[in-house]
């Protein structure tokens, strides 16, 4: 039996992993005519952070317009590796960007939202890369390990390819 993927929602954390993720989030749509979801979460501010900004930005106006700034920046950088992405792939390949149905970037607990996001677009699979330990093994990140513990849909964690 074959699983009906409708929505995937792929997410990502800008690392040369998630490009690698993406790879397979974008084959899985193409087979699959499902489509994409992409997701990125800023982890919110630590208090110390915060009180350091409040500090030494204390127009409200202005700390407001730096921290709406930072989402616009990782957007930007997030639409740039998107376009490289595409750009690279076939002609034929090219067309799968059609399915791509939202890009979000926001500030939250990264799986509280993958999590939320996956429910809020319906989706049928979750598609995230995973990290690299210091002595080459593969572990899952906090995250991954997070959404997978509570996660009602089928995830798929991609692993960093072997670099030996």
């Amino acid at each position: 039996m074959q699983a009906a993927f409708k929505n995937v929602l792929y997410c990502t954390d800008l690392s040369q992993n998630s490009y690698i993720a993406f790879d397979y989030a974008a084959y899985l749509a193409k087979l699959t005519k499902a489509d994409l979801h992409l997701l990125h979460v800023m982890e919110p501010l630590t208090d110390d952070a915060v009180f350091t900004f409040q500090t030494f930005v204390q127009d409200k106006k202005k700390r407001r317009e730096i921290l709406d700034l930072r989402v616009q920046k990782t957007r930007a950088l997030l639409d740039e590796r998107q376009d490289a992405f595409w750009a690279a792939q076939s002609a034929a390949d090219q067309k799968i960007r059609a399915q791509v149905k939202s890009i979000t970037v926001c500030e939250s607990n990264p799986a509280e939202q993958i999590l939320k996001s996956a429910e809020e677009h319906n989706c049928d699979l979750i598609v995230m890369g995973s990290h690299e330990g210091s002595i080459g093994h593969i572990f899952l990140g906090s995250v991954a390990r997070k959404v997978l513990h509570r996660s009602q849909i089928p995830s798929l964690v991609v692993p960093l390819p072997d670099a030996g």
